[in-house]
């Protein structure tokens, strides 16, 4: 067990939900909010990729443990789902203290509303797209010693906020859902969709690179 790897964990999920806040919230919400969280994300894996793995997210987490290889070890996992939630809680909470605690967010009156369905779906798709990302650029052999790793997998969460941010959020990563929990930008009543799709994206990702790389494993 290294603790530097814990902070760096923590750091990292820190200034991706607190990035989050700062450009989804109002006031001053960006329309651009999905580049600069996905930019955030692809800084902070690079700064902390070689000490922790970069992951800031339990989903990638679980997907790096599950898809073998002694990528992460088991007695590393808790700590690190400890520190990524910590690291979202402690945003949260920052961004309300500089945004001034607005309420909660209301859908308009001709927005449409979706439902556990829809927002369970692209949950899990696009978390099992971020993680298999992970997995084939920052933790497979045929890839070893690229320089893309970082912007593929921010660009990934991009892709999935334009895509599907209206629908569930846009979270892809349990700590998130829980940080914007605390923003109060995803319901209480509806965390329980991310944490549950997001984790299982992550497992469906880690079983497939497994298949689909057995050499890699």
């Amino acid at each position: 067990m290294n603790p530097a790897k814990y902070l760096v964990e923590l750091i990292g999920t820190f200034f991706l939900v607190f990035t989050i806040g700062m450009t989804v919230m109002g006031p001053d919400a960006s329309p651009l909010a999905p580049l600069a969280i996905g930019a955030s994300l692809m800084i902070m894996i690079y700064a902390g990729g070689h000490i922790s793995g970069g992951h800031y997210n339990p989903a990638v987490t679980l997907g790096v443990f599950l898809r073998g290889g002694n990528k992460i070890s088991v007695a590393d996992v808790i700590p690190y789902w400890v520190a990524q939630v910590v690291g979202a809680i402690l945003a949260g909470v920052l961004v309300l203290y500089v945004k001034g605690n607005p309420p909660a967010a209301v859908p308009a009156a001709n927005a449409h509303v979706y439902g556990v369905a829809e927002k369970f779906l692209v949950e899990f798709l696009f978390t099992f797209a971020l993680v298999w990302v992970v997995l084939n650029v920052a933790t497979s052999k045929d890839t070893a010693g690229n320089s893309f790793y970082g912007l593929a997998i921010g660009f990934t969460v991009v892709v999935g906020a334009f895509a599907v941010g209206a629908v569930s959020g846009g979270a892809f990563n349990p700590a998130v859902a829980i940080g914007a929990t605390t923003m109060k930008l995803i319901s209480a009543a509806d965390v329980w969709i991310h944490i549950v799709a997001d984790l299982l994206g992550g497992v469906a990702a880690a079983f497939v690179f497994r298949f689909v790389n057995p050499k890699d494993v």
